[in-house]
């Protein structure tokens, strides 16, 4: 096929159709494989199918009044794999809306275990500009979430609606301060940033639902050295939102 014409025209709609016409409205992306541990255990008799990214699978997801297919899609840990994979499931499937369900840790005195984050913002705030201004670089990478397209803030679940920082390593304990301080930072967590950054830049509906495992102080981290507790509280905040999903799809859906 030598016609540009043509092969623009087969490009829009593979675009379209999403990879091999598997168009979907809603991509619930999932980042940690902790997390993704969890959603396997959730649903282990789905088809799971390879990415080059991640495992993903479709899944019928009942709610009031129909049913709705949703992608269900691992993207791996970290800001790396975290922007290649949104923007590989935003190419592929094209999704409007992009669900991201996870795990972050609190600050203490900020915020209580296993309460629920609502990022209306992020913030990548591990960037360290040597010849310019380390504010200014970070600033650019800061997203503010638009959230107006979910209504009034009857949300059919109860969330706390606050930023969530990012960077490639836990929260420090000795940092906290200055976090806080700086950003007004409650929670932090490995990937939203990336997330939020690539959404907006493709113009699709975000909503970043994050539940607090751990908390962490100016001392030390309760699940540091501790991979068992992580886990455990990975499990019950995964199910969690797992089983809280076809509402917020029902919100949504009755939002038209």
């Amino acid at each position: 096929m030598k016609n540009p014409g043509i092969i623009f025209l087969l490009f829009l709609f593979l675009t379209a159709a999403g990879v091999n016409g598997q168009k979907v409205k809603y991509a619930v992306i999932i980042s940690a494989n902790t997390e993704w541990k969890m959603v396997r255990k959730r649903y282990p008799s789905e088809i799971f199918k390879n990415s080059p990214w991640g495992e993903y699978f479709f899944k019928a997801v009942n709610t009031k009044p129909k049913t709705i297919k949703v992608l269900y899609f691992h993207e791996g840990w970290g800001k790396v794999a975290a922007a290649g994979a949104t923007q590989y499931v935003i190419d592929q499937f094209n999704p409007q809306v992009i669900i991201n369900l996870g795990t972050c840790g609190g600050f203490e005195g900020e915020i209580e275990r296993f309460e629920t984050i609502l990022a209306d913002k992020t913030i990548i705030y591990d960037i360290k500009e040597a010849m310019g201004d380390s504010k200014e670089a970070i600033a650019s990478y800061s997203t503010e979430i638009d959230l107006s397209w979910l209504g009034r803030e009857n949300y059919p679940v109860k969330v706390k609606k606050a930023l969530l920082i990012s960077a490639d390593r836990d929260l420090i304990p000795d940092e906290l301060s200055a976090l806080r301080s700086e950003y007004n930072a409650i929670a932090g967590d490995w990937e939203t940033g990336a997330i939020a950054y690539v959404c907006k830049r493709n113009h699709r509906k975000t909503l970043i639902l994050r539940g607090v495992t751990d908390l962490v102080s100016s001392n030390k981290g309760e699940a540091y050295n501790n991979f068992s507790l992580f886990e455990q509280r990975t499990e019950l905040v995964m199910m969690r939102l797992l089983d809280e999903l076809p509402l917020w799809l029902e919100f949504i859906e009755n939002k038209k």
